[in-house]
């Protein structure tokens, strides 16, 4: 493992995907100020695997909502390819998660009424050219689960379908926050092997951030934070597969 800057630099700066320079987030409670990101820098790359580890308060889940268009900085900036987002107003940043970026969170967020299918189906009628919601299932194997409720699968199942409903979209970037936290060890592995397989079938710039230490294992490139700064940047020469890793 090698220690770098915030990006590689050199013949991998054309494919920078974020830029994000210089970001503060305040957050003001009454009369006290909550700084929950202070000065950082980061870029990410095209199709590569980071993973963002940091204990809880670090700012990890602020920096993630701000990539992702769900928030924004108070100051600094932060550049997806050559445009812009602290700029951004609201209908902007909603097209900007519509078109490029695909969610996933702790809780599945599946509507209960629906199957497997159509909760997929829920995004993939709202983008230009969607992935079949089966394809999407089958990309999760879950094929075999297409017209269940979420009531009938497992947290690892539903997880599971949020993940095909976010890749459904065919977004650029995949942002994953604490996807294994509400799973057991066993099926959040199987998590983490859907998502390698996303990325590296796909291309997909995927971000995972985690207060998991072992889940780095699996990244290309590991940010450390805490007391929301990026204190460590590190790169795996040897990535293990999410079936390799121990907690």
């Amino acid at each position: 493992m090698h220690r770098s800057g915030s990006g590689e630099g050199g013949d991998r700066a054309s494919a920078e995907v974020f830029t994000v320079r210089g970001v503060s987030k305040v957050y003001h409670m009454g009369e006290v100020e909550v700084r929950a990101l202070n000065e950082v820098d980061l870029d990410l790359y095209k199709g590569e695997l980071a993973v963002i580890l940091g204990a809880s308060g670090s700012g990890k889940s602020t920096l993630l909502n701000i990539l992702g268009g769900l928030d924004t900085p108070t100051t600094g900036t932060v550049c997806y390819k050559d445009w812009s987002l602290q700029n951004a107003d609201d209908a902007e940043l909603t097209r900007f998660r519509r078109e490029h970026v695909g969610f996933v969170f702790q809780f599945y967020n599946l509507i209960p009424s629906l199957t497997a299918r159509e909760n997929v189906e829920l995004v993939t009628d709202v983008v230009e050219h969607p992935m079949d919601a089966a394809e999407a299932l089958g990309m999760v194997d879950l094929t075999d689960r297409i017209d269940h409720f979420p009531a009938q699968l497992s947290g690892g199942e539903q997880q599971r379908v949020a993940i095909a409903r976010a890749v459904a979209k065919r977004p650029d970037v995949l942002l994953c926050d604490e996807p294994t936290g509400a799973l057991d060890y066993k099926t959040g592995k199987l998590v983490l092997q859907v998502l390698e397989r996303v990325n590296r079938e796909l291309g997909t710039t995927t971000a995972v951030i985690t207060h998991n230490s072992a889940i780095a294992q699996m990244a290309d490139r590991v940010f450390r934070m805490r007391s929301g700064r990026i204190v460590d940047v590190s790169r795996n020469e040897t990535k293990a597969s999410p079936a390799e890793l121990e907690w």
